[in-house]
């Protein structure tokens, strides 16, 4: 019998042909506009070239291809456990940026070696959340950086957020299902979300591990966050 873990890492592989689409269209493409200033404010914190740069659960490589776009020099990996995901990526991206298979709670790097760390609307995804959080402190750097973009859950939803929450809930599913032609998967979406943490709970376990947290920022009525966590021990 397949793990939770699996069954997840197959949903992604059967909806990488479409995933790319179907997120502009979700997201009215403003998924880009996130990942670009999580980049910007991360190099202006860094103030350094020739980076060495991980993007775990990187998907099809859009977060890479803004660490392409804007850091200099920087030697880029990318890690994500469907391999569907990953030929997506190898299609989008130069050749000299490395893909490899491998999950987050298990990273194939050796201690202190990463300037940055980033993972983007991937960590909902890791069922051992804390395995994952601990590796990323293990291969950052003393003064690396981890990067967060994520879906957080909010426990008391004002107005604004009731609405965001219908259209992830009720729309998202039934769009999201006619690009990919798998309604389960879009349907999992919002169902992550609940089941995940929120902004605070997240910044509390990264303070437990030794990050300080310089930024944090909530998007789209609280929907998505962003976190830059720094290394300090």
């Amino acid at each position: 019998m397949k793990s939770k873990q699996d069954n997840i890492i197959d949903m992604f592989d059967n909806i990488a042909r479409n995933y790319d689409l179907a997120n502009r269209i979700l997201s009215f493409n403003v998924d880009t506009k996130w990942r670009k200033e999580a980049c910007l404010k991360t190099l202006k914190l860094i103030n350094r070239d020739h980076l060495k740069i991980i993007d775990v659960a990187c998907g099809t490589g859009d977060m890479i291809l803004n660490w392409i776009k804007f850091s200099k020099d920087s030697k880029i990996l990318g890690i994500d456990p469907s391999i569907n995901m990953l030929n997506i990526a190898k299609e989008k991206l130069p050749n000299e940026v490395k893909l490899i298979q491998g999950e987050a709670k298990n990273i194939a790097i050796d201690d202190n070696m990463v300037d940055v760390l980033s993972i983007a609307y991937g960590l909902r995804n890791v069922v051992e959340i804390d395995k994952a959080l601990s590796e990323f402190h293990r291969v950052l750097k003393n003064d690396g950086i981890l990067v967060i973009l994520e879906f957080t859950k909010k426990d008391n939803e004002n107005f604004i957020d009731k609405i965001a929450s219908f259209y992830t809930r009720r729309i998202l599913p039934i769009i999201g299902g006619l690009i990919s032609k798998n309604y389960k998967a879009y349907k999992y979406l919002p169902d992550s979300v609940s089941d995940f943490l929120t902004l605070e709970e997240l910044e509390e376990k990264l303070k437990k591990l030794g990050f300080i947290i310089p930024i944090k920022k909530r998007y789209v009525a609280n929907l998505c966050s962003l976190i830059i966590a720094q290394k300090n021990n």
